[in-house]
């Protein structure tokens, strides 16, 4: 059976990474940090901020609801209060349907 290389996926981002993984300043992640509960990065002795994976996930969600769909602060944190696991479902839908798209655009420019 040949070797097969797992994608390495840290542990630990920095809120430089975090901030340009979504292409917004550093002081947005550190607001959206305050405002919603579900972030909560680890800090090291300095005081930096580590994101997880997990914490990643939680930024993606918040940016599609607040960036992509145009919701307010107040009403994306009431949505992932009140029906938090239906609009994790939609946000992976959605990914999924973008992800398809990309990946038919492609075939269709080998074309």
């Amino acid at each position: 059976m040949p070797y097969k290389e797992k994608k390495v996926e840290r542990l630990y981002y920095t809120i430089g990474e975090v901030a340009e993984m979504f292409d917004v300043n550093t002081s947005l992640i550190r607001y959206w940090e305050k405002e919603f509960d579900i972030i909560r990065p680890k800090k090291n002795k300095k005081g930096n901020r580590l994101f997880t994976p997990k914490d990643i996930e939680n930024f993606h969600i918040i940016y599609h609801l607040v960036k992509e769909r145009g919701m307010t602060l107040k009403g994306a944190r009431k949505k992932l209060r009140e029906n938090r696991q239906e609009t994790i479902d939609n946000f992976e839908i959605v990914r999924i349907l973008q992800n398809i798209r990309k990946a038919l655009t492609e075939i269709r420019d080998q074309m």
